[in-house]
């Protein structure tokens, strides 16, 4: 079984054994757990750490900061 676990403000950790491909179907070699959110990883698919120097938010923060007017941060 895969779980993926979503980072309040960082990527995607995935647990469990899995594949990942790319959009031709060709086998991604695995070199980190954690998956980019935010879009800004140099490494993408995978995390570096750029939510942190962002000052990423996830979905959730970023619309409860809309809802009370203020500015997501990273915006």
């Amino acid at each position: 079984m895969v779980t993926i676990k979503i980072r309040e403000n960082g990527p995607y950790l995935v647990d469990g054994e899995f594949t990942l491909v790319d959009h031709n179907g060709n086998e991604v070699p695995i070199t980190k757990r954690a998956l980019c959110r935010c879009g800004g990883s140099t490494i993408k698919p995978f995390c570096d750490g750029t939510h942190s120097k962002i000052g990423f938010q996830g979905a959730n923060a970023a619309v409860e900061k809309a809802d009370d007017g203020s500015t997501p941060s990273g915006s």
